[in-house]
């Protein structure tokens, strides 16, 4: 005989679902789920320790068990933050209406080609649903439009800000010579300087996507999600940010 199932049940069943699949989500790819593995591998020792009455290994299983928790706080604080600001992401709502993400798109891409021909290097971060006011601190304050010509003049070489990452929030330039976290991700490519590294860790603790213009070789790559993508085209750039801000 079936059991009877209510919709809260169902509804039980379907959060509960969601939300292990935003963590693999989220986790795939990084630090996580190497401990996610270990700690798999844990319980399952633990449980066959259980099983065959192995008592000091059981004593030893439980002591770790209790105290892991927090070991994970401190280690893998990053990864949890960035987990908890994935749970909390709204897909409902846009912040830039289309004529003006057209334009905002257009006079970006134009930057980007120009900084790549004279192989400037600039870091511009696009701020999504988490703020990203704790970084603009350090950095000077704007509230412009994006202009092609504004970007490049705040990279040239000349610029005291061309060293540190532009900030833009709706479409505006929000802040410029901002300070950003460095990834700490072990396989990270190490030939990947200052400037890529900052771009990675910016969206490993929080949601936005960051763009890079390599100084050395002129070549633009964006970071989403940890993860960066090197050597693309403005109009797979475009095409990317399009969805990011739809």
């Amino acid at each position: 005989m079936i059991p009877n199932v209510r919709w809260q049940d169902i509804l039980d069943i379907i959060v509960v679902a969601f939300i292990i699949y935003r963590i693999f989500v989220v986790i795939k790819g990084t630090r996580a789920i190497q401990l996610l593995l270990g700690l798999v591998i844990v319980m399952f020792a633990f449980a066959i320790a259980k099983r065959l009455e192995l008592f000091t290994l059981s004593w030893i299983f439980n002591s770790f068990i209790g105290s892991i928790v927090f070991v994970v706080i401190v280690i893998f604080q990053d990864d949890l933050r960035r987990l908890l600001l994935a749970l909390g992401r709204s897909p409902f709502f846009r912040k830039i209406s289309y004529v003006k993400e057209t334009l905002f798109l257009d006079e970006l891409m134009n930057a980007c080609l120009v900084m790549k021909k004279r192989t400037m290097g600039a870091l511009i971060v696009i701020e999504r649903e988490v703020g990203l006011e704790e970084f603009m601190e350090a950095g000077v304050r704007f509230d412009a439009e994006v202009n092609a010509e504004l970007v490049v003049s705040i990279f040239q070489f000349a610029s005291p800000l061309h060293d540190g990452a532009m900030i833009i929030r709706e479409g505006r330039i929000v802040s410029a010579g901002c300070v950003l976290p460095l990834t700490t991700a072990d396989e990270i490519d190490k030939s990947l300087g200052t400037r890529h590294r900052a771009a990675i860790g910016i969206t490993e603790v929080t949601d936005a996507v960051s763009i890079v213009v390599s100084e050395e070789r002129g070549v633009i790559s964006y970071a989403q999600h940890g993860q960066i993508h090197g050597n693309i085209s403005t109009d797979e750039l475009r095409r990317v940010l399009k969805e990011v801000l739809s």
